[in-house]
């Protein structure tokens, strides 16, 4: 942890940033658990559900290749100021939804919020790549994912109490204050970072980035193990066990808000151990141990508290894998295709989350939710045996 509060002492810009991550992420959380609960409390059913999961993650699979050639041809600053406002619309927007009629406009809504935070996201680490390099970034990844375990630990929690009490509006309009309070800050940051004219239009921004990627093995590897991690896209399945397991133990709210922060503390807890003992040449262990950890939550997901138990241990290489695979990626990068690159990589990371989701919501209608799980653990397992075969490639 000191490592950490010492990196940020010495970078002010990577301070400010996470600080509106902190703030932004925490009362995201809000809008998340009161949109989940609001479709629940509709009588959805457990293919609607999965599908508004996924509509989370559609934006950046669609608009990707666009958002990599905007962010590599545009002034950062103005350009994440704006997307930050785009999202403190929508979120304001959730507050005219009232029944199950209105869950198309949602699901509108929620699309339109997404690309924006896509957009803002893929923004942010490609500056980060900007700004730093090696270890450096590395840490800077980090703190990001540790910062954002730390808000969904807190958010997810705080979020299930506010909806159980004083329903989901009161929860959406928490997050219009936080977000608001989240560009003031953005606002104050001084980004000194040397805008060179693109001249090439879009569209060429757009092949040429494609086939950096096409022609550069390396690169095409890394999105692909990156992406693994999409495979921990369990709301859906939370919220499922929730639903229709959990529902005569402790009200759905709390049960998704639990489930979730128990989850969030080993992500944010992880980070602060495997930094010490995960490397290149180890990090198929901890792909395999993340697998066997997800197994071990499909054999305690009949016991609500067990299952909360297993959930730690599940979260606990997850923000790691995320960070570790992330930073390889930027560091292989030529800064001239960064934004394109970490697009495209975040396109496929959420490929994978929509994947997993559908998957997710498919498969509820004919098995349990116990095989699901079980798949999902063997799936982290084949990713480790991949990752031996590339190892030597990067």
């Amino acid at each position: 942890m000191k490592q950490y509060i010492l990196f940020l002492k010495e970078n002010k810009i990577i301070r400010d940033l996470s600080l509106v991550n902190f703030i932004s992420s925490f009362g995201a959380w809000f809008s998340t658990v009161a949109i989940y609960t609001m479709v629940v409390e509709f009588g959805s059913t457990e293919l609607a559900i999965s599908i508004v999961t996924a509509m989370h993650f559609i934006p950046a699979i669609i608009i990707a290749p666009l958002s990599g050639a905007i962010i590599d041809r545009v002034r950062i600053k103005p350009l994440m100021i704006s997307l930050l406002f785009v999202e403190l619309l929508m979120t304001i927007m959730f507050l005219t939804i009232n029944d199950l009629s209105h869950l198309w406009i949602l699901l509108i809504f929620i699309f339109i919020r997404m690309s924006a935070a896509s957009m803002y996201f893929s923004t942010e680490m490609s500056l980060l790549a900007k700004l730093l390099d090696g270890k450096n970034l590395q840490t800077a990844n980090e703190i990001n994912s540790i910062v954002w375990s730390f808000t969904y630990a807190v958010g997810m929690a705080t979020s299930g109490f506010i909806v159980n009490l004083y329903g989901v509006k009161t929860a959406i309009m928490v997050d219009v204050f936080i977000f608001i309070l989240a560009i003031i800050v953005f606002l104050q940051i001084k980004l000194n970072i040397e805008h060179k004219k693109v001249t090439e239009k879009i569209f060429e921004l757009m092949k040429d980035g494609f086939l950096y990627i096409k022609n550069n093995k390396v690169i095409l590897h890394l999105i692909f193990l990156h992406a693994s991690v999409g495979l921990t896209s369990y709301d859906a399945l939370i919220t499922i066990l929730a639903k229709n397991q959990y529902k005569e133990l402790i009200a759905v709210p709390l049960a998704i808000g639990l489930s979730n922060a128990v989850r969030a503390v080993a992500l944010m807890i992880g980070p602060l151990f495997l930094n010490k003992i995960i490397n290149k040449e180890n990090l198929h262990y901890l792909l395999v141990f993340q697998g066997v950890t997800i197994i071990l939550w499909a054999l305690t997901q009949d016991n609500f508290y067990l299952s909360l138990v297993s959930l730690f241990f599940v979260g606990f290489s997850t923000a790691f894998l995320w960070s570790y695979t992330y930073s390889l990626l930027q560091n292989s990068c030529d800064n001239k295709y960064i934004g394109r690159v970490i697009s495209y990589n975040d396109m496929f990371f959420m490929l994978s989350n929509v994947c997993t989701t559908m998957f997710i919501g498919f498969m509820a209608h004919i098995t349990t939710t116990q095989v699901i799980t079980v798949c999902l653990g063997v799936a982290f397992l084949l990713f480790a045996y991949y990752y031996t075969k590339i190892l030597k490639l990067i």
